[in-house]
């Protein structure tokens, strides 16, 4: 079974882990409803997608 010889230091940890992170949503805000939303998704309030009609509206 393989042991590792040496303690591994934080920084040679965080080094390894540097490109592991939280990464920005995308928020938007609807041209028509004013809501925030991820762009590339539908407007749940509205059903609106790409300026058409995609789902009913929720009420």
């Amino acid at each position: 079974m393989a042991v590792p010889k040496r303690k591994t230091t934080p920084s040679r940890s965080g080094k390894r882990r540097s490109h592991i992170k939280f990464s920005a949503k995308n928020i938007v805000e609807d041209k028509t409803s004013g809501e925030y939303r991820l762009s590339h998704h539908v407007d749940l309030k509205t059903g609106m997608y790409k300026g058409r009609q995609v789902l009913d509206p929720k009420e």
